[in-house]
């Protein structure tokens, strides 16, 4: 009966949108507008019938093609700057307040491809629907000789994304921490993956990458296969060895990916199977209902415009408040509680993360939705207590995680050998790191603090204090980090004391989460962060800004949370030599250099978890004087983010562990390991 009712209000819907295209407004921008997404919405619904009529199943290349790129065309880079999800130009043409508020109906409605593509009418009525409400509200208006007001509008978007947020929170909870959904399963385990054609059965973008990725995998050997896969999977087994913890109590696994992928990811799939566990595979969310970001997290497709993504990232400035917040927070709440008994047995996420796209660099536009201050204070309260709630379900104690990454064509020309580069820095003989990095450790395990120079125009200059050792025979500072969660092999990471931790940390141009940042400078007094500056925008205000959004999460300061010596000069040389610095993920170039993390520490919420050195040393420094206050003062011990910030060898005039009489141990030297026993981290070197 539920479906027939939802059945009917599908037809109604579009028989009432399909109407539109006869309509007119009296403005000439309101008509194009809603014409224009009329008619996006009977392209879905004319899909829609297409794949539940099991067409596309049999369709061509081509006709796949053509309707992949039919429906990004409006915010490919080409035809954003004149679409009205476009913030500027639709504060242009519709005025500031409805330019904004209409600009986020009309993304919304975008979240449909991929709720198009599973079949889901629930999702596609309510957004349907509320188009509708919209609409009429500016009919009715007309009707009256004027507009809406803009408040009756911003009301109705509020009420909607309130209204329905437990329906679509339950849905993301389930699908994201539990096996049951199939989709991107059977896609991945049924296709002939040698026919590209599956690639649209997503919905996501399919670019030229893409298929030549899928090309590519299909024309290596399945031995190759195999070695990606095994260092996959293996590196979450050993994350849970390594963190000793019982992977033979959990029954699933998230599996996060790129298109083009799939023959790695059946292999791994099959390997989990083994493992006991179950794949969780879920596309990343372009619904603001379903705590949409730009950090696209699930299985992925290329990304039609980052600036798209950016320029929405605040919308819920629209209509967050402390109502908002607490309603989120508790359907939130009743999902996971719904779902309690399955997600006791997620394992937690393996990541397959992919690099070589070109750079991005933000635009900084006035007309997109901006977070307050009180708002900005709103989102952190909202993301700490959501990280707070998952935390009550999915235990860091008992679950674990691993990441690896791979190139994709756009790297350059030299993709193929690059590939293969990537594939052996990801398979180092991690036994030989593992002794390398002891005599790193014992070294630093001497210390006091460290002390961390730049160099070739790179003005770091940092000191930064570590725990202190109770019983040196037993206990380490540093953890012994080889390739298990974190692929490939590579650093030494602390969590560093945070009482006199001091200076300034400076990058001359790094990529954080997809952003550019350019001459970032963190200047630390006691381990928190008192200033911070960039060169990315013509004024102080937006490079401020800036960071604050994206590097610092909305928060006033943040501690310094991990220390890390990287060792892979391998990964660094290669970088060199490729020229691909700027395209490295961080789980790469954190390797290639000494790093510091803003935000919590490695530790974080898993700090009573006891921590073992391959030398059987436990791992003391697992908390800082904030993540300390969990005992005391809870809601103010985690910051919930974590961002790595490398500092290049070619940067690195000097890194010294010092005791605590003044004496030194210069582990860094002008870019070259100087610490007797790390001779081998300067091989690569030599072939530069």
């Amino acid at each position: 009966m539920e479906m027939e009712i939802l059945t009917e209000r599908y037809e109604l819907s579009l028989e009432r949108i399909r109407q539109i295209q006869q309509e007119t407004t009296e403005d000439t921008a309101f008509d194009r507008y809603f014409k224009g997404v009329s008619c996006f919405l009977v392209q879905l619904c004319e899909i829609f019938a297409w794949i539940k009529a099991g067409e596309a199943e049999t369709a061509s290349m081509d006709k796949l093609q053509e309707v992949n790129e039919r429906l990004y065309a409006d915010i490919l880079p080409g035809n954003y700057e004149t679409s009205f999800a476009n913030p500027a130009y639709a504060a242009g043409e519709l005025g500031e307040e409805f330019g904004q508020l209409l600009c986020f109906l009309y993304s919304e409605l975008r979240s449909l491809i991929g709720f198009v593509y599973e079949q889901d009418l629930e999702a596609l009525v309510i957004r349907m629907e509320l188009f509708l409400s919209v609409y009429n509200d500016f009919v009715y208006s007309r009707e009256e000789g004027g507009q809406p007001a803009g408040e009756t509008i911003r009301q109705l978007l509020y009420w909607f994304c309130s209204d329905y947020a437990d329906i679509t929170m339950e849905k993301r909870i389930a699908q994201q921490f539990t096996p049951a959904d199939t989709f991107a399963v059977d896609i991945v385990m049924k296709s002939d993956l040698t026919d590209l054609r599956y690639l649209y059965r997503y919905g996501e973008y399919v670019s030229e990458s893409e298929r030549k990725t899928a090309d590519y995998m299909n024309s290596l050997p399945m031995e190759k296969i195999c070695l990606m896969a095994d260092t996959y999977t293996e590196g979450y087994r050993m994350g849970f060895i390594m963190g000793n913890k019982d992977i033979t109590k959990k029954k699933s696994v998230a599996i996060l990916y790129h298109l083009g992928f799939e023959r790695v990811i059946r292999q791994a799939i099959l390997n989990f199977a083994k493992l006991g566990l179950r794949p969780v595979i879920y596309r990343p969310s372009d619904s603001l209902l379903q705590n949409r970001t730009v950090y696209r997290n699930g299985f992925t497709g290329a990304n039609p415009n980052k600036q798209y993504d950016y320029d929405h990232k605040d919308d819920a400035a629209l209509f967050m408040d402390k109502q908002y917040v607490n309603r989120r927070l508790d359907v939130i709440k009743a999902a996971f509680e719904a779902e309690k008994q399955e997600i006791a047995l997620f394992g937690g996420p393996a990541v397959m993360e992919v690099f070589g796209e070109m750079p991005f660099a933000p635009v900084s536009r006035p007309e997109a939705c901006r977070l307050s201050d009180e708002q900005q204070r709103l989102s952190v309260e909202y993301r700490s207590g959501s990280r707070e709630i998952q935390l009550q379900y999915v235990k860091e104690e008992e679950r674990s995680f691993t990441i690896i990454a791979f190139p994709v064509p756009e790297i350059g020309d030299n993709f193929p050998e690059i590939f293969d580069e990537i594939i052996r820095i990801n398979t180092l003989d991690y036994k030989l790191y593992q002794g390398i990095q002891q005599k790193l450790i014992d070294a630093l395990d001497e210390a006091e603090h460290v002390t961390v120079k730049g160099m070739n125009g790179n003005r770091t200059d940092l000191k930064v204090m570590l725990c202190e050792l109770k019983n040196p025979e037993k206990e380490a500072i540093f953890e012994n980090c080889v390739a298990d969660v974190n692929i490939p092999v590579g650093e030494v990471f602390t969590s560093p004391k945070l009482a006199g931790t001091d200076g300034v940390l400076h990058v001359s141009r790094v990529f954080l989460n997809e952003l550019e940042y350019k001459d970032l400078a963190v200047t630390f007094k006691d381990g928190m962060i008192a200033k911070y500056s960039c060169a990315n925008f013509d004024t102080e205000a937006e490079n401020r800004k800036y960071i604050k959004d994206n590097l610092m999460y909305n928060h006033e300061t943040l501690p310094l949370g991990e220390f890390a010596v990287g060792t892979n000069t391998t990964a660094y040389v290669a970088a060199a030599k490729y020229d691909i610095g700027a395209k490295l993920p961080i789980l790469i170039a954190e390797k290639m250099g000494p790093h510091f993390a803003v935000g919590d520490t490695c530790y974080s919420h898993a700090e009573e978890v006891a921590v073992f050195n391959p030398d059987g040393k436990e791992i003391v420094a697992r908390e800082n004087e904030v993540s300390r206050l969990r005992h005391t003062k809870g809601a103010t011990a985690y910051y919930n983010c974590h961002t790595d910030i490398t500092i290049p060898y070619d940067e690195l005039g000097e890194l010294a562990a010092v005791r605590a009489d003044g004496s030194r141990i210069i582990l860094i030297e002008k870019g070259r390991f100087v610490l007797p026993g790390c001779e081998e981290l300067n091989k690569p070197f030599e072939n530069q």
